[in-house]
Formats: C-alpha cells, structure tokens, sequence
C-alpha cells in the first residue's frame, strides 16, 4: 500500500511543445503542460467540457524520451507523484508551484 500514498496518473493532450533543459551534470529535465478534459451535462442538459492543466516535470531517462517523442498536441498518458515547492520571484513575492514528477510516460493514439 505504500506504493499508494502519493501516485498520480493522467491521461491528456500536451498543451505545448517540451521544455528541455541540458543540466551541467549531464542529465536533462523536460517540462511539459498536460490537459486534461472532463465532459459532463449541466442543470440545462448541454454539455460542457471542463480542461484542468497540469504542469508536469520528467527527469533522467524519462527526459529523453519526451524530447525525442513528445510533440504539441499529442495525446499521453504518465503515471509520478504530485509535488509541492516555492520560489521567490524576481520582486521578491513567494510563489508556490504544485507539479506531477512523472515517472512513466506512454504516447497515445496514431503517429500522423
């Protein structure tokens, strides 16, 4: 159950093209924006779309694959774990992230 504490999974459209950055220790980091679609049927009986967007973040291995895969547009699933942090910004205000550690990432749907 332990496995079970912290462990999100998503399935979505990238909502941009991967920020990859090469660190000095020779890994990478790839930063992504996932949505993800709800659809359901108001009090009116139309139907809505709600889009959550989640920042996602891979490291390592992981990484490598989304650069070398993972395009604007294309439909992912991911499994991580949520994390939490702030920052200070440039004028000095607190600013406080929440973002998904995506440990696994498996590209959907056809290659065009």
């Amino acid at each position: 159950m332990s496995k079970l504490r912290n462990k999100v999974q998503l399935i979505g459209n990238v909502g941009q093209e991967p920020t990859i950055t090469d660190l000095e220790s020779g890994k990478k980091v790839a930063r992504v924006s996932l949505a993800t679609n709800e659809n359901y049927k108001n009090t009116k009986g139309e139907k809505v779309t709600d889009t959550q967007w989640h920042a996602l973040v891979a490291w390592g291995k992981t990484a490598e694959i989304i650069e070398k895969y993972v395009d604007k547009g294309n439909e992912i699933a991911i499994e991580g774990k949520l994390t939490s942090r702030s920052y200070d910004d440039k004028e000095g205000n607190k600013r406080y992230v929440t973002e998904v550690v995506v440990s696994e990432v498996l590209l959907l749907g056809s290659k065009d």
